[in-house]
């Protein structure tokens, strides 16, 4: 942070405020604390007859991958809200959202991931500005090697196991960054 949203003031300390417990960048002038939070992403998992529905990007990060519905939640909009939009948009699809499905935490990248259960209320989707091309699959025909994100793969494996199951039950997990091997366990490999 270079500049104080509420003064302009270019004087920003790092450092952890009165009644706080973590370091945070706070404005010498005025004494606003800038605290940054994690960002949202929110989406779906559209299904249809048994299959779900993924949309190839078009965008970066992961351009060509497949994905979920999913997107950064925006300020004044609720979950759900964000979930339909973000659904709209990017597969041109229309969605009855279910239970919240999967929460997926990545502190590495300060994000969390809220996914639902969706289902498709009609045939006519299609790419979005984002999506390069958008389509049913069924559980053979996910194309795994070609998923954008870990926490797609992650949300469908849960689901295509719960469904076989027959039990659907929210999944809250973490993805946290792999660390490489230490030299140690390298030489005793």
């Amino acid at each position: 942070m270079k500049f104080c949203s509420a003064c302009g003031s270019s004087r920003i300390e790092r450092r952890v405020p009165d009644g706080d417990t973590l370091p945070r960048d706070v404005c010498a002038e005025c004494g606003t604390v800038h605290y940054q939070n994690p960002k949202i992403v929110v989406g779906c998992l559209p299904e249809w007859d048994g299959r779900v529905l993924l949309c190839k990007r078009a965008i970066e990060p992961r351009y060509g991958l497949w994905t979920l519905p999913a997107g950064f939640l925006e300020n004044g909009e609720t979950l759900v809200d964000g979930a339909l939009r973000e659904t709209l948009e990017e597969a041109d699809a229309r969605v009855a959202i279910g239970d919240l499905y999967a929460v997926i935490s990545l502190p590495q990248i300060n994000q969390v991931y809220m996914m639902f259960r969706a289902r498709l209320l009609d045939l006519g989707f299609g790419p979005g500005a984002e999506s390069l091309e958008v389509r049913l699959f069924a559980e053979s025909e996910i194309p795994w090697e070609s998923l954008a994100f870990r926490t797609i793969a992650r949300t469908l494996r849960n689901f295509l196991l719960d469904r076989r199951l027959d039990a659907f039950t929210l999944h809250v997990s973490a993805i946290e960054r792999r660390s490489p091997l230490s030299p140690d366990l390298l030489a005793a490999g």
